[in-house]
């Protein structure tokens, strides 16, 4: 998954949802980085990767172009 939070704070808050719903089903994080400065999160479910980004990194990585042929979904 791939997605742009509008701030910090924002971007940080949608880590936590995340990681508080699958929490739920119980499973964990394999792994985690970029939470402290919240402009790229990383979260590894092992089949399931989360990307969180903030619109400036997004957009200089460009990740979309590694999975283009990969279906969308709109959230």
């Amino acid at each position: 998954m791939i997605c742009t939070g509008e701030n910090r704070i924002h971007i940080k808050a949608i880590a936590e949802d995340i990681e508080k719903a699958f929490s739920n089903i119980k499973v964990s994080p394999l792994g985690k980085e970029g939470l402290a400065a919240s402009r790229w999160v990383l979260m590894d479910y092992g089949d399931f990767i989360v990307h969180i980004f903030n619109k400036e990194t997004r957009d200089f990585y460009e990740l979309e172009r590694l999975w283009k042929d990969a279906p969308q979904i709109d959230l």
